[in-house]
């Protein structure tokens, strides 16, 4: 059995032999690049229409480099192994700034609901660009990162796992009605050779998965669910240790809540209020990730969280102090990847397919060698 622990680290391909076997051999792209663009800008237009619609959000604008001190910036994981870009800003200055390349808008979105005064059920959304330096670079991670980032303003009584099914099956509802908006601009993206877009999300909680499959590490639980029971899945409670001892996945401590006990099942209690939407991508025949959310913690999570993750040094820094004092909003919030939904839509074997950004030329190579056509 593989080690539990040293899966946590990531569901990413660890070395280029390894990605040159699990890219396929037998690929022919459905559009052109230049069709593939269309399609990009369609897709993306329709997301934010109706995601806009469908959760009450006003696109905003976004940051891409914050103040160090501020404590906004997101550290993704809990061990610190994802450090963001920083340099020094500000011409002139006896002490300049000290900014930081965003790696995902999550804290800033939540201060946000303040500084634009976000009402009760209203929110925001932003069209997020991010620097992941650290993230080995393979078919769907790059170190650029692109989401739709957004964040709703919630009472105490929407913190419960209805609501947030109730918003996931909101967002599946988008993403699946921009595929068919796609499929009907490029009919040839709907093909015998792949199965459609599943209309239906499954919801299952990290410890079902685990009961499902508890001699297998948490990426391939992931993808023997996604191949066995449900192509389209939102999986709930992560972060949380589950009852091996390791959570299914290391989730920062400071915004989703996955510390709150939900539900008993079969006499045993699950934790948390968030989770991811995966889905069986059936052009590299792997687990796909398409979106992290959930509600936000509480002031009385937050500590706790971050005492379990040993980060109370934190509770200093702004944003949380922020929290602490009530002075931001209680919220739901996510973040969509662009470029993983595009390349999810249009069938498309790579992220360099649908987006422009630095790959090192091994991949490329690869790429071109399996009529992978990289952006550069």
């Amino acid at each position: 059995m593989s080690d539990k622990k040293a899966d946590l680290a990531g569901p990413g391909i660890g070395n280029y032999d390894d990605l040159k076997q699990e890219l396929p051999d037998d690929y022919e792209p459905l559009l052109s690049p230049m069709e593939t663009m269309q399609a990009v800008f369609a897709i993306k237009n329709y997301i934010e229409e109706n995601l806009c619609k469908e959760l009450n959000l006003q696109m905003v604008q976004v940051p891409l480099i914050v103040d160090r001190d501020s404590g906004v910036n997101d550290y993704l994981d809990r061990d610190g192994s994802r450090t963001p870009v920083e340099f020094p800003c500000g011409l002139g200055l006896d002490n300049p700034i000290t900014a930081q390349v965003v790696q995902a808008a999550t804290k800033w979105k939540r201060m946000a609901l303040k500084q634009f005064d976000c009402k009760l059920g209203e929110g925001l959304c932003t069209d997020m660009k991010a620097v992941r330096k650290d993230y080995f670079l393979d078919h769907d991670h790059s170190a650029y990162v692109d989401q739709w980032d957004w964040e709703r303003v919630i009472t105490k009584e929407d913190r419960n796992l209805e609501f947030l099914k109730d918003i996931v099956s909101k967002i599946w509802k988008v993403i699946w009605g921009a595929g068919r908006a796609a499929q009907a601009m490029f009919p040839q993206l709907k093909t015998s050779r792949y199965p459609d877009i599943p209309e239906e999300l499954t919801f299952l909680h990290a410890e079902e998965m685990l009961d499902m499959y508890p001699d297998l590490p948490r990426k391939q639980r992931e993808t023997r669910t996604l191949m066995e029971h449900a192509p389209a899945l939102f999986i709930i409670g992560i972060g949380w240790p589950l009852k091996d001892g390791y959570p299914h996945e290391m989730r920062a401590a400071d915004y989703d809540d996955w510390v709150t006990e939900t539900i008993v099942k079969n006499g045993e209690q699950y934790h948390g209020l968030n989770g991811d939407i995966l889905v069986w991508n059936p052009v590299t025949k792997r687990r796909h990730e398409l979106t992290s959310m959930g509600i936000r913690v509480t002031k009385e999570t937050l500590k706790i969280q971050l005492k379990m993750s040993g980060q109370e040094d934190f509770l200093s820094l702004p944003y949380h102090q922020a929290l602490l004092n009530d002075e931001i909003p209680l919220s739901i919030g996510g973040g969509i990847g662009q470029s993983r939904t595009y390349m999810y839509l249009l069938r498309t074997a790579h992220l360099g397919e649908v987006s422009v950004t630095v790959w090192p030329k091994i991949l490329k190579d690869i790429c071109a060698q399996k009529n992978i056509h990289v952006l550069e």
